[in-house]
């Protein structure tokens, strides 16, 4: 965003708006779900800070497609739990039952210690997580929640409201990165939206420590959301020659800079540079190398559908599109398009959603 505003003072607000158009395309494209990130203090990595209020503007601008927080952070420093339930609800009554509830701990050492002045293990958010999340389901299904004393945060017995919109409340999920993440999740119920699984090779490991932990699940919640949801970033065009064009052109060596910058819990690979030396831009011969090597979802509509069906066969229940910011809007929308025409009709059948039927004890 940075660079961007340094030509264009209205940068930022172009960017969030047309995020939003993004989503309200994908909708009427048959993608299934769009999850929006909370991030503070991030500059150039992210800018969606109040994402509830981006969710609640798509929750009426849109009309099917499921609304997902990647993440709310329900820490009590950084947003006291009752406020997150009373969201929760309250976008999935706006949305009519189309919310989905994820939840995480914040992203590297400058995000946290905004919140968190003073710690010196990056673990510790893990303690105020794992003490709050159970307490959500209680809000929204008792009628007087019963309250809580912790060690970091406390609330008397109250009526949370708004209760839910219709039956149970919103599936849950949790943003994981490790394989042991992975697992904790899977033994509370708890769906997964795995940001850090970059290649479909990483499947197995992620599967592995998901959906052998999720037979024995003890749900934090009213039922148990056995999801894996893995991202990529992809793009679509006509032709494989203009799609890899498109890649090239579309500073995607920048993200995985920023991803560094600040998410300093990351092992960093050997040889990576240090913030501010960015990677070199991808020529697109480098584009064709991550083509083959399973990193990005790049081509024509018939390449882009094999590509998704890989990641089918490794075993993901979702798959999220990342959409590369330097891309320009008329080419992003235009990956939009034609992988709503020519791919989602061939790979997701079923009209139904998974967490719906989760949710309806179906």
């Amino acid at each position: 965003m940075g660079k961007r505003a340094e030509t264009d003072p209205l940068a930022e607000h172009k960017a969030l708006m047309e995020e939003t158009e993004y989503v309200i395309q994908a909708d009427k494209a048959g993608f299934k779900y769009a999850w929006a990130s909370e991030h503070h203090f991030l500059e150039e990595y992210s800018h969606l800070s109040a994402n509830d209020v981006f969710l609640g503007y798509l929750a009426h601008a849109t009309e099917r497609i499921h609304l997902g927080s990647g993440i709310f952070n329900p820490l009590a420093p950084v947003n006291h739990p009752v406020k997150v339930a009373e969201k929760v609800a309250m976008l999935d009554h706006l949305s009519e039952g189309r919310f989905e509830f994820g939840s995480g701990r914040g992203a590297g050492s400058h995000e946290i210690l905004g919140f968190l002045p003073g710690i010196t293990d990056m673990n510790h958010t893990k303690e105020l997580w794992e003490e709050t999340i159970a307490e959500f389901p209680k809000m929204w299904l008792q009628d007087e929640y019963a309250g809580f004393q912790g060690k970091h945060w406390s609330l008397p017995p109250r009526k949370i409201l708004p209760k839910p919109y219709g039956k149970s409340h919103p599936a849950m999920w949790y943003a994981a990165g490790s394989p042991p993440s992975y697992a904790m999740a899977a033994k509370k119920g708890l769906g997964v939206l795995g940001f850090s699984v970059q290649k479909v090779s990483d499947m197995e490991w992620v599967l592995e420590q998901y959906k052998t932990a999720i037979v024995d699940a003890e749900p934090v919640g009213d039922f148990v959301n056995d999801n894996v949801m893995v991202t990529t970033t992809a793009i679509c065009a006509p032709t494989h020659a203009e799609a890899v064009r498109i890649a090239a052109s579309g500073g995607l060596h920048y993200l995985p800079s920023l991803v560094f910058r600040y998410h300093d819990t990351f092992p960093r690979p050997e040889g990576f540079p240090v913030w501010p030396e960015t990677l070199p831009a991808y020529t697109e011969e480098f584009v064709e190398v991550l083509i083959e090597e399973e990193l990005l979802i790049c081509g024509d509509p018939d390449e882009v559908l094999r590509q998704c069906e890989r990641w089918e066969r490794a075993g993901a229940d979702q798959l999220s599109f990342g959409l590369p910011v330097g891309v320009p809007k008329e080419e992003t929308l235009q990956t939009i398009r034609l992988v709503g025409e020519y791919v989602i009709p061939k790979i997701d059948t079923d009209p139904v959603h998974r967490t719906s039927r989760f949710r309806q004890g179906v």
